[in-house]
């Protein structure tokens, strides 16, 4: 069965970014990424799961942290220089992004939002997002992330128990 691209892999086609795509099997629900990293292959470290919050002002802001740590809020608003953020709920999400929570991705949004990466992506050779949908990811360098969204880096997570 030949995949089917996603509009995040139509994208990295257009800008001519290298990318593996990864399926995984799935139902109709998020999957969580620990689970994901099992099922294809890869260390919890490797596989990044993107999170979408407001700030104080109002503004949307995009982070993407590894799928076995926790968005620090504190620390996420520093990053953006915002008072607080706090995660965006998830009935706005699709509205905002043009993605379903389990398929959201940094990676082609309805608009450019600001993207803060977690510091770790710097130290893997390539990094796992999802490409669009559940049960699909791309694998990508971390600098063409970053290059991409217009992202900066940032300590912005602590490990789950």
């Amino acid at each position: 069965m030949a995949e089917q691209k996603t509009n995040v892999m139509r994208l990295l086609d257009q800008k001519k970014i290298w990318y593996a795509a990864h399926e995984y099997p799935h139902g109709d629900e998020a999957v969580d990424g620990r689970t994901v990293a099992a099922m294809t292959g890869r260390d919890p470290a490797q596989v990044f799961k993107t999170l979408v919050a407001k700030g104080a002002s109002g503004k949307p802001y995009v982070f993407v942290i590894p799928v076995d740590a926790e968005l620090e809020l504190k620390k996420a608003a520093k990053a953006v220089r915002e008072k607080s953020v706090a995660m965006l709920p998830v009935s706005q999400l699709l509205g905002l992004t043009g993605y379903v929570r389990g398929g959201c991705s940094p990676i082609g949004m309805k608009k450019r939002y600001p993207t803060v990466l977690h510091e770790s992506a710097a130290e893997q050779e390539t990094i796992l997002v999802s490409a669009g949908r559940i049960g699909s990811q791309v694998e990508l360098k971390p600098g063409d992330l970053l290059a991409l969204t217009g992202g900066s880096t940032a300590d912005i997570a602590a490990k789950e128990d």
